[in-house]
Parts: structure tokens; sequence; C-alpha cells
């Protein structure tokens, strides 16, 4: 099972606000910590006192704290990739290689004798991960992880994103990808138009961004990469990712029957196998209501994105819950009923054949 996480940057925040998040975090069942060291200011002692504090924290909660560094940060505070020491006084679970070195130092350093974590950045669609294995590292201790990306527009374009991703999953290795909130205000850097891996993220619900990671697989662990989520944020976020089938969000029309919205709310979905490219198809629903009475209403054209049920027309298909994929003429015995949220029509692209399902109403 993946883990959710979140992001907390103590030199742009204080202990207080960000024990708070923590503790709100954990009410929730997150347990990843990710926070940053690439932008410090100051030396080795310091540095160590204002993070230790709340990493401690963070760990007496038992989350797991990854810690952001690069290159140059090991030059800064005088500290060797053969010598990880430093993080483990620190008390961080791992560290996170914003820029890498050349495989065998990465591959070299999951051999550490603290058990300290290496994760390395999945987003540069190059042979990386491939050179780090060639060295033999610990698999256990290689995670990898996603960039995020605070500019509108420069995030991960989506069949990039799979590449990468696919690189890291053909050795079994565990996976991470950001999120956005939108109550967040702040990130590690000063400007930021939220924060997340995929552009096409930026600017959906949190619990949406979540369901569509689960529903493309191969991502074990989600974490928000801005500070600080909502309450509400979390909560949803934390009910999506453990949702055992992914629950759609859809808008009823108005002249929605009570045996419809039966239909829609009371059913696990199941798409059927033999796929229509027309019209995604639930089926039980028209032997559950068999005996119920489905009236036309509402027979205009059909849209990619309505739902529908087949009305008393319609014989023995009478009750059966269909989502439409492309235009259709309706000659009177499909009733629309409902139309997929706008912000989650796209994950239509993504449910699967004999895949189940949930339709929930639009909040």
């Amino acid at each position: 099972m993946g883990k959710l996480g979140i992001s907390i940057y103590p030199e742009r925040s204080n202990y207080e606000a960000d024990k708070a998040y923590l503790d709100l975090a954990h009410k929730y069942g997150f347990k990843r910590v990710f926070t940053s060291l690439l932008e410090i200011k100051g030396d080795k002692e310091q540095v160590l006192s204002s993070f230790k504090k709340v990493v401690d924290y963070a760990n007496s909660l038992d989350m797991e704290v990854m810690i952001d560094i690069n290159p140059g940060l090991f030059t800064q505070l005088d500290i060797s990739y053969d010598d990880l020491s430093f993080f483990h006084e620190m008390g961080a679970d791992g560290v996170r290689l914003d820029i890498g070195f050349t495989g065998a130092e990465e591959a070299r350093m999951t051999h550490n004798p603290y058990g300290i974590k290496i994760e390395i950045n999945m987003s540069q669609g190059t042979t990386y991960v491939d050179s780090i294995m060639d060295y033999s590292p610990d698999t256990e201790k290689l995670l990898g992880s996603h960039n995020f990306y605070p500019h509108r527009y420069s995030g991960l374009e989506y069949n990039f994103f799979l590449q990468c991703t696919e690189k890291f999953k053909k050795y079994n290795l565990n996976t991470m990808a950001f999120v956005n909130s939108h109550a967040a205000t702040f990130g590690p850097w000063p400007t930021q138009d939220g924060l997340c891996s995929l552009e096409d993220h930026r600017d959906l619900e949190i619990a949406t961004q979540v369901k569509h990671y689960k529903l493309i697989g191969g991502i074990d662990d989600i974490t928000i990469a801005n500070a600080y989520a909502s309450e509400t944020e979390l909560k949803a976020m934390s009910e999506a990712f453990n949702a055992s089938i992914p629950e759609i969000k859809i808008i009823p029309r108005p002249n929605i029957s009570e045996v419809e919205e039966k239909c829609l709310f009371e059913t696990t979905h199941s798409y059927r196998g033999d796929r229509s490219a027309y019209i995604l198809r639930s089926t039980m629903t028209r032997v559950i209501y068999q005996d119920e009475d489905f009236p036309a209403h509402d027979t205009q054209t059909i849209h990619r994105g309505d739902i529908v049920i087949d009305n008393n027309g319609y014989g023995q298909y009478k009750g059966e819950t269909q989502i439409a994929l492309k235009e259709m003429k309706n000659d009177g015995r499909v009733n629309i009923v409902a139309h997929l949220a706008p912000d989650e029509e796209f994950l239509l692209d993504y449910l699967k054949p004999w895949s189940s399902f949930k339709l929930i109403k639009n909040n």
C-alpha cells in the first residue's frame, strides 16, 4: 500500500505552524514528510538545529522524513556522499537528490550504515536510473520521485511523465509524485503558481489529482508539494487515495427520478468488458430495478460525458446505466439523467473495461 505525504518548509515558516500541520496530516493517515535543504543559508550547526526540532516531531508521529538536497549543499556543509551521518543526526529517513551524481555514488549511498533511503529524480527522462542499477544499489533503499513545478505551464507533459515513470517501475522501485493544494500559499521558493508534477493537475481539486494518479497506475506515494493544505483537502485526499474503487463526480439533471438516482448512487458500477466505442455500459441496474418504471424524459441528443438510462421504450434494456463516450442520436428511448462534472470528465479516458467505480454527486 502506498503512502500519502505533506511538505513542510521550516525556513519559510515556524515550528508551531509546522507542528500543527503535522498533527492534522497524521490525523488523516499521512505517513511521509518532504522538506527541502536547497535554499539554506548558514553553517552546519545552525542548519541542524533549525531542522532537527521539526524532523524529530514528525518522527514521533511515525512519519518518514525525506530531505531534498543538491550536490552544492554537500560542499556548503562540508559533508561527503560517503558519510551520511549529518542526515542521520538530523533524524532524516532519507535524502532526495535534486541533482544526481554519476550513478556509482548513488548506488554506494544506498549501502550507508544508517539505513538512510536515497530518493532520486524521476523527471529527467534519461538513462540515469539504469546507470545507478549498473552499480548494484540496495533497491530497498532506492526510491524515485518526480519533480514539482512552481511556474505555470512548466509541469510535466502526460506522455513524458508515463515514460519517466516506466523507467523506474521496470526495476520495481518505489515511486512518488506531487499534487497541488489550492489552500496552500508557499513552497520552497518565493514565486509559485501552485506546485504539482503534472501540468494538467495544476487547477484540479486535490482529490481529482489523486484519482487520476490511481487510475493511471505506476505511482506508489503521493505528496502535497505546497504548504499548508486545508483540513478539507487532507480529508478529501485521504478518502480518494484509500478508496477501494474510484468515485467519479457527476451533476444530476433536475428531472431525474427517484429510481434513476438509485441506479446512479446506490450501485457499484462495473464497466462491461465487451466494450463499445459509444457507451460505457453498467448493466446490473437493469437487473436490480427491472420491475421499476422508467418513463421517458430528457431525450435530447446525447453528448460525451452524459450519464444515460434506458427508459421503458427499450424493452429488456430498461434501467441499464451508461456513460456516453461520444455524441449519439437519441430516438426517445434513452433518458439523459446526469453529466460528468467538467473537471472529472477526462477521467473517462482512464476507466478500464471490467473495472468498478462509483458515481457521487458533485459538491
